[in-house]
């Protein structure tokens, strides 16, 4: 997992939907998910990972990329917000498309102070399915719970639709 660290302050930019999209048909959609899988512990603090799974379609030709966006639970509003800046990796390459792929990013999170309540994070992933530089399907997912057995995740297993940085432990 790759490690992008992030600042919590000043970052108000509205989140827009995330449901899924596509140009053409995705294949086998279950296997298109994005989960949290690290969530500030011993072993990894002030870290929020993210993992996402999609499907290959079969085309050697394609290529698969996944982009990970950090959202955090306004205070004020009890809107979803994107994080900016450092709460995007930018569309990574996970390979060709002959297979299904799992990719995943762990930011780190700087801590509210003692006294103030946690940051409340999830993610919103991208998923296009290119051939060279076109586009041919794309989808979003926002993190959901329920995908044990996720690569890199602490605990083991763990997997949850969110997370909560700063709370005292």
């Amino acid at each position: 997992m790759r490690a992008v660290v992030v600042a919590i302050a000043g970052a108000l930019m509205a989140a827009g939907p995330a449901s899924a999209r596509s140009a053409d048909a995705i294949p086998h959609p279950r296997k298109l998910w994005a989960t949290v899988n690290v969530c500030d512990t011993v072993g990894h603090p002030d870290s929020f990972g993210v993992r996402g799974s999609m499907p290959g379609s079969g085309r050697r030709r394609e290529e698969m990329f996944m982009r990970f966006r950090v959202q955090f639970l306004g205070a004020s509003d009890g809107r979803w917000h994107m994080l900016r800046p450092g709460g995007d990796s930018g569309f990574v390459d996970v390979g060709t498309a002959a297979r299904a792929r799992q990719a995943g990013v762990t930011f780190t999170v700087t801590p509210r102070p003692r006294g103030r309540s946690a940051h409340q994070l999830r993610a919103v992933l991208s998923f296009e399915w290119r051939r060279g530089d076109t586009v041919v399907r794309h989808a979003r997912r926002r993190t959901t719970a329920g995908h044990p057995g996720t690569a890199g995740a602490d605990p083991a297993s763990f997997s949850a639709a969110t997370c909560a940085i700063g709370a005292e432990r």
